[in-house]
């Protein structure tokens, strides 16, 4: 039998807009980290979203990341955009983030008041580790995605390296949260504690400061199409898959034209659109 392999993006209709396309909210980036919101945008937007928001809390974001995702729409530091469900199809919050007081307004007004698909990502993560609470009354979708040492914070235990380790652990958060996670890693696992898909795309070249980043642009985008285009054989556990898996072979495509040792995150981006196109035709 052929093992299971997510599915690639539903194609729009011939009269979509940007609406069907998907509006994400990013909460990514700050003046000491803006690589991390240029990162999830300019992936967000490679991936197929039609509207990417990047909430800014700190001014000089604007100003940085607007020339290099000049297609993105800028929100300032007002945390009511976390609990607007009508204008958001699905919200990233951790990336370069940091973790203090704002960040945590943005985490929790989100788990709290957004019914809509919730990534969280690096700093969310490193603040949900430390009050679960957090999201405990979490409604709407809720995806992790650590890396092992992230994994092991929101756990309270060490990380296997074994294939057959890192899912049970991965199982366990996903018990713990209630959320669909991706334990990233060599062989990616996906999982929602009932189901679980390892993946087999990917290189070593792809263990660079920033690849997190972009696989949150590329979910986020695709989790925003289970609302648009919501069917049973696009859920939020496929997208994430799907991401995943597309995420892993562009850093192949990346590392086959230019070597796995000089790549770095915005690569995996420059590679992406063709990711896709080879993954829709196969």
């Amino acid at each position: 039998m052929t093992p299971w392999q997510p599915p690639p993006p539903p194609r729009l209709p011939e009269d979509a807009h940007k609406g069907t396309a998907g509006r994400v909210l990013l909460a990514c980036g700050s003046a000491w980290m803006p690589g991390a919101a240029i990162l999830s945008a300019r992936a967000a937007q490679r991936a197929g979203a039609g509207l990417v928001r990047v909430w800014c809390r700190d001014a000089s974001l604007v100003s940085i990341v607007a020339p290099a995702a000049p297609e993105a729409v800028f929100m300032r530091d007002d945390l009511t955009a976390f609990e607007r469900e009508e204008e958001h199809h699905a919200i990233a919050i951790g990336p370069g983030l940091g973790t203090d007081a704002v960040a945590r307004g943005c985490v929790e007004r989100a788990a709290r008041s957004y019914g809509g698909p919730l990534l969280l990502d690096a700093d969310a993560l490193a603040l949900v580790a430390t009050e679960p609470q957090l999201v405990a009354n979490r409604r709407g979708a809720l995806v992790l995605t650590p890396h092992p040492g992230e994994a092991a914070r929101l756990l309270g235990r060490a990380i296997p390296a074994d294939a057959r380790g890192r899912e049970q652990a991965a199982r366990e958060i996903a018990e713990r949260y209630r959320a669909i996670v991706c334990l990233k890693g060599r062989g990616s696992v996906v999982t929602d504690a009932e189901r679980s898909w390892t993946n087999d795309s990917g290189n070593w070249g792809m263990a660079t400061a920033g690849a997190g980043d972009v696989l949150t642009g590329i979910a986020v985008a695709y989790l925003a199409q289970t609302v648009t285009l919501a069917s049973a054989a696009w859920t939020p556990f496929d997208a994430v898959a799907s991401a995943v898996r597309v995420h892993g072979r562009a850093g192949d495509l990346a590392a086959a034209r230019l070597g796995q040792r000089g790549l770095v995150a915005s690569d995996l981006i420059a590679f992406l659109p063709e990711a896709q196109l080879r993954l829709d035709s196969a």
